[in-house]
């Protein structure tokens, strides 16, 4: 342990985070769904909660499920949405399994009488059991528990995992300051041999989501009582954005996991073999996997790596106007029947180029020759990097391909393609691409929005986004506040009004090529019966916007939506373009969701026909 003064000169290293705990909760009370990045974590949220172990363990903790293998769970583990729960937790807990589908082969199915199972609850707290405990156990998103984060954290927990300060090895890694944790909370620091947990011979992780932040159970609201002896990553344990790679690693390793639930296919180009992609022999020209450079820089590495990063390019400076060239995917074979795939696109030529999105189905003998477009992109003269999302429905195997065609005699370019991903979730409603943000972090001032068009929810809900870059209170001006305000809209006739029970969904997309890594920044909230969620009309709660000839109603959001620390971390700038998705999904049918527990449970035994399972009506119904 070392001195006071010593200490201060570390807290002063971690402002951030002093900043943070200090820093009062934004202003905008009435218009602010929660704090944000500034909302309270575990640790703060179960401070008088001293019965649970290391802070959020239910329990009489034993090995854990890495070393009792009794306690390790078959998939799909039965689970239970008690009505207790709030209905933005029931939204969020079905985006946390979405997410380990998406990155594991653990899966989750609904309750029908199991003997053994999750049961969601709302009690004080965040809490979990480690482990399964065979005869059913409950796990709490209390008040404030409520993001996706946390309830991956806490299913972590339950799947088998411990708190990553715990490992044996802590001390290499981090310094505990004894003499700065509340008392009677010291426990929850205590370190364990791997005869108790095991790390399944993977590095510390600063990034892990499983770790505790510096202020973590301190009882002077400046000094923490945590921090890592490699001072970069004072600023980074006790992320709440997503599981790290390495808690990835850990959770295939432990199950054995071979392959994902929903990950169907992903290519960023840099092998050779281009991920099984095939030219067709019946074109007039073809794609080219094309090394980056400094005139066309690749979109997986941004031209940042010499000799590295490829993509793949279908010239069009030459030829005849309709030329084409198709690049087409290997066989696929989906498990549910909607899939979404989204790639990154480039056009250099002219405008009029084209990129067309087609699929190759059975036509009935068991080829695939029967073929049906899907979707158009057309050059509109800028050259940059842009993001596209095509909603594929597709129920057997099949190929897609992408088709480039020459659209202008007097194109002097390219269109290229990279970072494809094709997962069986459905496209987000809403992708806003804003270019150039460094120059709008520097330009806006604080206070000041940047709005989105207006966009349309699968229900027919007219809805835009505004960004604060610097914030929306000037206080918070190291933050970037985002919200949501409904839009007046062709539909507002037939549409539901207040648009209550609907959930709000915003992320800023770590744009990482890998879909499995990426780390976004995840936020959601849902709507109620107050005067946000009226019918946008000519009131004093709208403005008028002259862009979209609509009405735009009243912001509410995050003011602290993301600090500008952690936007420059990772790739959420990749390009200085931020890009942000959202989605407003009606969770009515998640209302009642509670089920009796059967009190003479069958064998939970789950056999192979489960691992594939079709998400039900209610997970289909909230998109991840």
């Amino acid at each position: 342990m070392g001195s006071g003064g010593s200490l201060r000169k570390i807290a002063a290293l971690i402002g951030f985070f002093v900043v943070l705990k200090v820093q009062a909760v934004p202003t905008h009370t009435g218009d602010n769904a929660d704090a944000g990045e500034l909302r309270d974590d575990i640790p703060e949220i179960n401070r008088d909660l001293n019965h649970l172990f290391e802070g959020d363990i239910a329990g009489n903790p034993s090995r854990n499920a890495i070393l009792d293998e009794t306690k390790r769970w078959k998939f799909p583990i039965p689970y239970i949405l008690t009505d207790s729960l709030d209905l933005n937790a029931k939204g969020v807990i079905l985006q946390a399994f979405e997410e380990y589908r998406l990155r594991s082969c653990v899966d989750f199915k609904p309750y029908e009488g199991e003997s053994t199972y999750i049961s969601f609850i709302k009690e004080s707290g965040c809490w979990s059991h480690v482990g399964d405990e065979i005869t059913g156990q409950n796990l709490s998103i209390g008040a404030g528990c409520d993001t996706k984060a946390v309830v991956q954290h806490e299913l972590l927990h339950a799947l088998g995992f411990y708190h990553e300060q715990s490992r044996s090895d802590r001390d290499d890694y981090v310094n505990i300051w004894w003499d700065q944790i509340e008392e009677g909370h010291a426990h929850n620091f205590e370190k364990y041999d791997d005869d108790f947990i095991t790390d399944l011979n993977t590095a510390y992780d600063y990034e892990s989501i499983m770790h505790y932040r510096p202020l973590s159970f301190n009882k002077n609201e400046t000094i923490p009582t945590i921090t890592t002896t490699i001072p970069y990553f004072n600023d980074v344990i006790g992320q709440r954005l997503d599981f790290s790679e390495v808690d990835i690693t850990r959770l295939n390793r432990m199950y054995d996991c071979a392959t994902t639930h929903t990950l169907l296919d992903q290519c960023s180009f840099e092998l050779i073999n281009i991920c099984g992609m095939i030219q067709n022999e019946d074109d007039n020209s073809d794609w080219v996997q094309t090394l980056s450079s400094p005139a066309d820089t690749d979109h997986t590495l941004a031209g940042r790596c010499r000799d590295s990063g490829y993509f793949m390019k279908f010239d069009t400076s030459s030829g005849e106007v309709g030329n084409s060239a198709l690049l087409e995917s290997r066989i696929l074979y989906p498990m549910r029947d909607e899939q979404c795939l989204q790639f990154f696109y480039k056009m250099t030529g002219a405008a009029g180029d084209r990129l067309a999105i087609w699929i190759r189905t059975e036509d009935g003998t068991g080829t695939l020759r029967s073929v049906k477009k899907i979707h158009t992109i057309t050059g509109d003269g800028d050259d940059a990097w842009k993001i596209a999302h095509v909603t594929l429905k597709v129920t057997e195997k099949f190929r897609y391909f992408f088709q480039g065609i020459k659209g202008s005699s007097s194109s002097s370019g390219a269109i290229l393609i990279d970072d494809i991903t094709l997962t069986e979730t459905v496209c987000p409603m809403a992708v806003w691409r804003i270019p150039n943000f460094t120059n709008v972090l520097n330009t806006t001032p604080p206070g000041t929005s940047v709005k989105s068009e207006c966009f349309f929810s699968s229900e027919g809900y007219s809805f835009g986004i505004s960004v604060y870059p610097n914030g929306r209170d000037l206080e918070y001006q190291d933050y970037v506040g985002m919200t949501m305000h409904l839009c007046s809209g062709e539909n507002d006739a037939v549409m539901e009004w207040p648009a209550k029970n609907r959930q709000l969904t915003i992320v800023a997309m770590d744009q990482e090529p890998d879909v499995k890594l990426r780390m976004s920044s995840t936020r959601s909230f849902t709507t109620d019966t107050r005067s946000h969620w009226n019918k946008p009309v000519n009131n004093s709660e709208t403005e008028w916007d002259e862009r979209c000839q609509c009405f735009r109603g009243r912001d509410f959001g995050w003011s602290t939506f993301i600090s500008h620390l952690h936007l420059h971390r990772r790739s959420f700038l990749k390009n200085d373009d931020l890009i942000i998705t959202a989605d407003f999904n009606d969770l009515t049918p998640l209302i009642k969701t509670e089920v009796p527990v059967n009190s003479a449970a069958p064998s939970n035994e789950i056999t192979g026909a489960h691992q594939a399972r079709l998400p039900t009506i209610l997970e289909k119904g909230v998109r991840n």
